[in-house]
């Protein structure tokens, strides 16, 4: 997902994107545990698909402020 798509979202949508790619980070590390994850790299990938959201969360906060 790029950053530009993310300015197109609302805050309702960027919340429950932002708690969908946390439950996966969740379910990657599991699977990590369980050395079930051939990709270790999507952790990488997801991690930073999460500070994108809440870097375009705070941005739109600040901005209401």
């Amino acid at each position: 997902m790029n950053y530009q798509n993310l300015a197109k979202k609302s805050v309702a949508d960027l919340q429950t994107l932002l708690a969908e790619k946390r439950e996966a980070l969740r379910e990657l590390r599991f699977k990590v545990a369980a050395n079930q994850l051939k990709q270790n790299h999507l952790i990488r990938v997801t991690r930073t698909e999460i500070a994108h959201l809440m870097t375009r969360l705070s941005e739109l906060k600040n901005k209401e402020v």
